[in-house]
């Protein structure tokens, strides 16, 4: 759960960034950073790529607080979502 807020620059581009909180199957929670850049499509979809940053107390996934990752995010005209997160290696 988050919120992230885009402005669309007058080059046709959304600059956006944001912030919120993951938490995972066994109820350990992350909250997370990003920052990304996206575009309009013509059928009301949008679509953003960007950089995301984890920090957590969770000793489980104490690793998500040395990492990097990008994502891709998509949202069809509907507002269905579709969200994969990569570790940038």
């Amino acid at each position: 759960m988050g919120t992230y807020v885009s402005t669309l620059g007058s080059d046709g581009v959304l600059r956006g960034e944001g912030q919120g909180c993951t938490m995972f199957g066994d109820g350990e929670t992350a909250v997370w950073t990003g920052t990304g850049v996206g575009r309009l499509l013509n059928d009301g979809a949008t679509s953003f790529r960007g950089s995301i940053f984890y920090r957590t107390t969770s000793e489980k996934f104490s690793s998500l607080n040395k990492m990097a990752c990008v994502f891709e995010y998509d949202a069809d005209a509907s507002g269905k979502t579709e969200t994969t997160v990569f570790e940038w290696k």
